[in-house]
């Protein structure tokens, strides 16, 4: 067994020197000190004192409950408290139930492994998150992806699929985690209604920006903010992003939640979230509610990034973004990763996107916009990335 454990071990070793090799190799690192360009905390909720005392006050009012679940949902692991955050985020998302997850990974698993059956088609967009491929991967559908944000493709798709039989799924995100741009939901919509087709949306990097009321203030979600509640089957709602905790949701009609309730397994066999992070959920939404000046805030910031971009950096290459995630494309990992470290050198903590995480020729830097973020921070980010891009490659 020792021999065989060192032929396994060898053979891993050789694995990750071949990554080395090739630029890839991953490794954790903590930037504490930097200048935050990096992280999906977009509001600034995970630095929010405010947000911290009204956790800490929560949790003082729930000193009799346990630290931790003590086993899944299905057995020990229900609680009052957990039915009352889902109601809440029922109605909070402006639909009939909620059904919340350890995570938004989780949810996402959950739910495209487990509502498309064997003679249904699932159709998704090619530049899915990974989560949603893993769980389209495990479905026993008949899986195809169509061009990213492609209606006329996505249509050839649905009349072949309908020609087929069974019940036809679309999934795609409404803010797209590395490209930084919308779906086109309100004609993904008409597109799935023609077809008989249920809509998926995993609103990830949308919750907390997009939604209702005065100027999209509350953060519902883009699905929301369109007004397409009522013609999406689910929606994921994470929220370890711009609400700055941890969890999810799958947002939808009750029999949904039913259903996820005896058929997905990431949420039938794992422990459920503890009774702190319940609460640090609700305490996130009723931020949400109140702190108005956080969207606020991070759109004049966004506006003021893409001028600057514009004065600054005219012959660089970005994605079709609107949202807070701004994408500076830079073919090649050791370019990318290369004009990330001079921002790096400067306290500013900007990481590079290589593939096969992107597409060969797609590698980028992944720059996330945040209320927080001053006019002063944003103008040294790209007045240091000017120098790079000028001093490495021409523009």
């Amino acid at each position: 067994m020792l021999t065989l454990a060192r032929s396994i071990t060898h053979t891993l070793s050789e694995r990750l020197a071949v990554y080395q090799q090739e630029g890839l190799l991953r490794q954790l690192r903590t930037a504490d000190n930097f200048v935050d360009f990096c992280s999906n905390d977009y509001l600034g909720f995970a630095r929010s004192s405010e947000l911290k005392t009204a956790i800490r006050q929560a949790d003082t009012t729930h000193a009799n409950a346990r630290t931790g679940a003590t086993g899944s949902r299905l057995l020990a692991g229900q609680t009052v408290l957990a039915d009352e955050v889902e109601q809440e985020l029922a109605k909070f998302y402006q639909t009939e139930a909620a059904l919340i997850f350890n995570s938004g990974y989780d949810a996402n698993i959950g739910l495209l492994a487990c509502l498309p059956k064997a003679g249904d088609t699932l159709l998704t967009d090619e530049l899915i998150h990974a989560s949603m491929i893993d769980g389209a991967r495990l479905s026993y559908a008949n899986r195809h992806r169509f061009r990213h944000n492609d209606l006329a493709d996505l249509e050839t798709k649905l009349q072949q699929a309908s020609q087929q039989g069974g019940q036809i799924f679309v999934a795609v995100e409404s803010v797209y985690s590395m490209d930084g741009d919308l779906a086109p939901l309100r004609e993904l919509a008409d597109l799935c209604d023609q077809y008989s087709a249920a809509l998926l949306v995993d609103e990830a990097h949308a919750t907390g920006v997009y939604g209702s009321g005065p100027n999209g203030q509350h953060g519902q979600g883009l699905v929301v903010a369109l007004g397409l509640q009522d013609r999406v089957l689910a929606r994921v709602h994470t929220f370890g992003k711009a609400l700055g905790v941890h969890g999810a949701a799958v947002v939808g009609p009750a029999v949904l939640r039913s259903y996820l309730i005896n058929f997905a397994r990431p949420f039938i066999y794992t422990t459920a979230l503890p009774p702190h992070s319940l609460l640090a959920i609700r305490c996130a939404h009723e931020q949400l509610k109140i702190n108005t000046n956080a969207q606020q805030m991070l759109l004049q910031q966004l506006n003021y990034f893409r001028q600057q971009v514009s004065a600054i950096l005219p012959g660089a290459t970005w994605t079709n973004s609107q949202s807070p995630i701004q994408c500076l494309i830079i073919p090649e990992n050791e370019k990318a990763r290369a004009v990330a470290t001079e921002a790096q050198k400067i306290g500013m903590d900007v990481r590079a996107i290589l593939s096969p995480t992107v597409p060969v020729g797609k590698e980028r830097l992944r720059l996330c916009v945040h209320a927080f973020n001053t006019t002063d921070e944003i103008d040294q980010l790209l007045t240091v990335l000017q120098m790079a891009l000028l001093k490495n490659y021409s523009l």
